[in-house]
């Protein structure tokens, strides 16, 4: 087997001279099973002992120089990497670190070395983490290694010793805590900010930004890094906001990869051996092979006769891949187990787990069993009794006893965190998970499957990119465990090897800032510091200091253009006359053709659906092009009141379906007309050949038909005219008239391309500040901002958006402002204030249900309040509101009502809104998280204030409230 190389780009060089950030870049060579990577020697103190004494001397000074890293290192079970060693000194040196590596290298041991540091010197450390789930895996963590009493955690719906001097949060609270002014923040000596790369992430990446910006100068910042290949960038933009930090990029994954492909049942290595030059080489066998089997096998999902997949001759045979359970089968006698297949679906993922219970697979003892069975008693035994029928409790347990699971967002939490844990302990040898889990839950496994390279974004089916493809398949391979991980794509037809070996292979992963400021975040600025210190403070986020680095790119673009467009210029002169002028009445001429041509095609078009309209049952007609050219008669004419008619036709080679004005280049007359039955069953094959044999023998030509005389572009008058010109025009007669033509194409492509970068060097130079501005003008126009009242730059509404995080935190802001909300009841206001934070999955043709009365008033004032938010927003050309979301107020409203989680859940799926019972905890959990905050902005004593506290004490039942750690 060949692995993968593991030699990169890993990040873009540093700017050359200047001050910059301090870089230290390690690089591994070849990988090779087993040695240190897979674990190395026991004992990172010992292992700096013995050699020369020239060598003892060097680890005496750099214990000297480095005690507290001494002191931690030597505590540790095995010999730290290079770039650990670097990072964990450079902070205890008081410079602020980057560490960029792979997925597994071991990142968090400098998180927890600044942990470290914190405790020794009596100072505070904040852990920050992106999701609850890795929030809670540190928390337990550090429990076990310093006690409860000196850990804390703080989720959205967790707190648990927040005064500890080592708390672990989500960044989000730490953002939260800036912003108010939290005294927690006097003592804070260090912050870890784990999965930094977040940044990049549309909807929340912009935390990370603001709590880099407003930190203290004082904090020291680790900030941990999934590879980029920009990692300098990064850490040169950290330098000018953050002071003195070092870069360490590591290029060396600790465990080599293996890359292979499941064919049918074998399987290949992905690569078969190295150029010249040391690159990888497809393997040939794999290559040959793939291409004999999709010679013969139609691509997946073809070969069925569904439109657009309809072939000429015999139907090639499909191509079934193996099965979940055949894959399984062959990991387990490779001892390839644990392995972790990801199926970007979540039904995909629960159909999988049941394939293989129903399959009969158990890839489990008895004994393992057993404490498979403990573990999940221990982490549900809060859920009650009642629940666990309709949660699947018993199949889902079932499975696990086997040592198969699903592993996705719809899972319930306590079901999530069962299957982390036994995954982690080995018990649990199979997890069918979507792409979710490969986002900083430690969860490695020695292998990865990929069923398939195309995952849906939300909006349609994508390609993976490298970056995600490096994400999913870093999983495989543990450390200390593991000598090797192995990575398997399972291939059907239409995939290519060369574009798997391309993911594998490309190391080019940008990271790109998503900041852009928000309403919430312009109140908070403008509050703390003021408005000129807050645009300020916008101009030095990422984000602009990567748009103003493209700017100086743009801008040399530009001033080469501007050389060569007085070149071309130069080069298309003629001595006749004004050349430009003569192309200018050129391109005049081609875009008046281009108009005449798509008016003609529009008047073709309403003229052939005018000539359908005419259509009777029983009409013979001739299809002009396509796969349906020929003769076909009129089942049913197919008239639509409010649209285009569709007639559904039977042609002389049986196919039968519905024609569009598409298929018709010209308007279509009858050819004749066919005696059909009262009742034509176009389904049958019998029916359709019967028909086609009977258009046969009507003895109708395909060649008659008349002729109509087409739009000539000569008929419209400007037209005319500017051809008159232009023959007119002195350059008319130059002898090298088309060479200049073609300089002036040449000037006016380029001109077009110049115009354009300088309009985006323009829109991009501030751009941050100039959103910023835009948003203070609308929330000034709703007293939200006061213009001209430093001692007071924020009102009293202002205030009570500041503490309001939400993704629609003006629009809450509002509704709380007009009191739209006053007189509803507990349930009521959960099931209004959840088409705030709800967002439906996917669109279904089925409104959702909403509660009669006050919910069903509340929410119309609520749309109204937000189709009003939504004009200000156009006006003063800002990104939009989100839509409020009824989706989830039936289901909340009834759980805030006390109804049974079955009643609850059965009644989602009789309305067209089937809701898995994780989805419905989450969102529990956020309608919960914003009505805390409504509470705390409007005051227990307020009405709503009242309401939001009695509702979210009504929502925290059952397995809402169960685990909610």
């Amino acid at each position: 087997m060949h692995p993968e190389s593991s030699g990169s780009d890993g990040g873009a060089p540093g700017s050359p001279g200047g001050a910059g950030p301090r870089r230290t870049r390690t690089r591994g060579g070849r990988p090779t099973s087993g040695g240190p990577a897979a674990g190395g020697p026991a004992g990172g103190g010992p292992a700096e002992t013995g050699g020369s004494p020239a060598e003892s001397y060097a680890a005496h000074r750099r214990r000297s120089a480095h005690p507290k890293f001494a002191e931690f290192s030597s505590a540790m079970s095995f010999e730290l990497d290079a770039f650990q060693r670097t990072a964990c000194q450079a902070l205890e040196s008081g410079h602020g670190v980057l560490v960029c590596a792979p997925t597994g290298a071991g990142k968090t041991v400098v998180g927890e070395f600044a942990v470290h540091l914190a405790l020794s010197e009596g100072r505070r450390c904040f852990y920050t983490t992106p999701i609850k789930a890795l929030s809670n895996q540190k928390f337990a963590d550090f429990c076990d290694r310093y006690g409860e009493d000196a850990v804390g955690l703080l989720t959205g719906d967790t707190s648990i010793n927040g005064d500890a001097q080592v708390v672990v949060m989500t960044t989000e609270v730490l953002r939260n805590m800036l912003y108010a002014g939290s005294r927690g923040i006097d003592q804070l000596g260090y912050v870890v900010m784990d999965e930094v790369h977040y940044l990049a992430d549309r909807f929340r990446g912009a935390v990370w930004e603001e709590v880099i910006l407003h930190l203290p100068d004082h904090v020291q910042l680790a900030s941990l890094s999934a590879t980029v290949s920009n990692a300098e960038e990064f850490g040169e933009w950290l330098v000018e906001v953050r002071g003195d930090t070092t870069v360490v990029v590591d290029e060396h994954r600790p465990v080599p990869l293996w890359q292979h492909m499941q064919v049918g049942s074998r399987m290949f290595d992905l690569f078969g051996g190295e150029t010249d030059d040391r690159e990888l080489q497809l393997n040939p066998r794999l290559l040959r092979h793939t291409q004999e089997l999709s010679r013969v096998h139609a691509p997946y999902g073809r070969g069925r006769g569904g439109p657009g997949n309809r072939r000429k001759g015999p139907r090639p045979p499909r191509f079934f891949p193996p099965s979940r359970v055949e894959v399984l089968d062959s990991l387990n006698s490779a001892g390839l187990l644990p392995a972790i297949v990801f199926i970007f679906s979540r039904a995909g993922c629960d159909a999988a787990v049941s394939q293989c219970v129903r399959a009969g697979l158990r890839l489990t003892g008895e004994h393992e069993a057993e404490e498979i069975r403990e573990i999940i008693e221990r982490h549900t035994s809060s859920l009650p009794e009642a629940d666990l029928a309709v949660l699947g409790y018993w199949e889902w347990r079932d499975a696990l006893e086997r040592g198969v699971a699903a592993h996705h967002a719809g899972l319930l939490p306590a079901f999530k965190e069962t299957v982390e844990e036994l995954f982690v302990r080995g018990l649990v040898k199979a997890v069918f998970a979507t792409e979710t889990l490969a986002l900083g839950i430690n969860m490695p496994a020695r292998t990865v499957v990929l069923e398939r390279l195309v995952k849906f974004n939300g909006e349609s089916h994508v390609d993976l990119t490298p970056g995600e493809y490096t994400q999913l398949t870093g999983r495989a391979g543990r450390r200390g465990i593991d000598v090797e991980g192995h990575a398997v794509v399972v291939w059907q037809p239409g995939v290519d090897p060369k574009q798997v070996a391309g993911l594998a292979s490309t190391r080019t992963y940008p990271l790109r800032s998503s900041f852009r400021p928000g309403y919430n975040m312009a109140v908070n600025l403008v509050q703390r510091v003021g408005r000129d210190a807050a645009r300020d403070l916008l101009e030095q986020s990422f984000a602009q200091f990567q748009a103003d680095r493209s700017v100086v790119g743009m801008s040399r673009r530009v001033d080469r253009n501007a050389e060569a467009l007085q070149g071309y210029a130069e080069s298309m002169t003629c001595h006749l006359g004004d050349f430009a002028e003569y192309f200018a009445l050129r391109r005049r001429i081609a875009e008046r053709e281009k108009v005449l041509a798509k008016q003609n095609r529009a008047s073709k078009r309403a003229e052939a659906a005018k000539s359908l309209e005419r259509l009777r049952k029983g009409d013979v007609i001739q299809v002009p092009a396509g796969r349906r050219s020929g003769l076909a008669v009129v089942i049913d004419p197919g008239l639509e009141p409010m649209g285009e008619p569709r007639p559904l036709v039977v042609t002389e080679d049986r196919w039968s379906g519905r024609l569009s004005v598409a298929d018709f280049t010209s308007p279509v007359e009858a050819l004749g007309r066919m005696r059909l039955p009262k009742h034509v069953d176009t389904r049958s094959p019998k029916s359709r050949r019967d028909l086609a044999s009977g258009l046969r023998e009507t003895g109708i030509s395909t060649s008659g038909g008349r002729s109509r005389r087409r739009a000539d572009s000569g008929d419209d008058a400007e037209l005319a005219s500017l051809r008159r010109a232009l023959k007119a025009h002195p350059c008319h007669g130059c002898d090298e008239r088309e060479k200049h033509a073609r300089w002036a194409e040449r000037h006016e492509r380029l001109r077009s391309e110049t115009e354009h970068l300088r309009r985006k060097v323009a829109t991009t130079t501030h751009s941050l500040a100039r959103a910023f501005d835009r948003i203070i003008g609308l929330l000034a126009e709703r007293d939200y901002v006061t213009a001209d009242d430093p001692e007071r730059p924020v009102t009293e509404h202002g205030r009570r958006l500041s503490r309001l995080y939400s993704e629609s935190d003006l629009l809450a802001a509002e509704c709380l402002r007009a009191e739209i909300w006053t007189s509803l009841q507990p349930a009521e206001l959960a099931a209004v204030v959840s088409a705030l934070v709800f967002e439906s999955r996917r669109e279904s043709p089925v409104a959702p249900a909403v509660p009669s009365g006050p919910v069903t008033d509340a929410l119309e004032r609520t749309w109204h309040v937000w189709g009003e938010l939504e004009e200000d927003e156009r006006r003063h050309k800002l990104d939009r509101t989100r839509e409020p979301d009824a989706g989830f107020a039936w289901p909340v409203y009834r759980w805030a009502r006390g109804e049974s989680l079955e009643r609850v859940l059965t009644a989602a799926e009789s309305t067209g809104h089937e809701l898995s019972a994780g989805d419905f905890v989450r969102w529990c959990r956020q309608v919960v998280d914003l009505l805390d905050q409504i509470r705390d902005v409007t005051g227990r004593s307020d009405p709503i204030g009242s309401a939001a506290a009695k509702a979210v004490a009504a929502i925290q039942r059952g397995v809402v409230a169960a685990g909610a750690m």
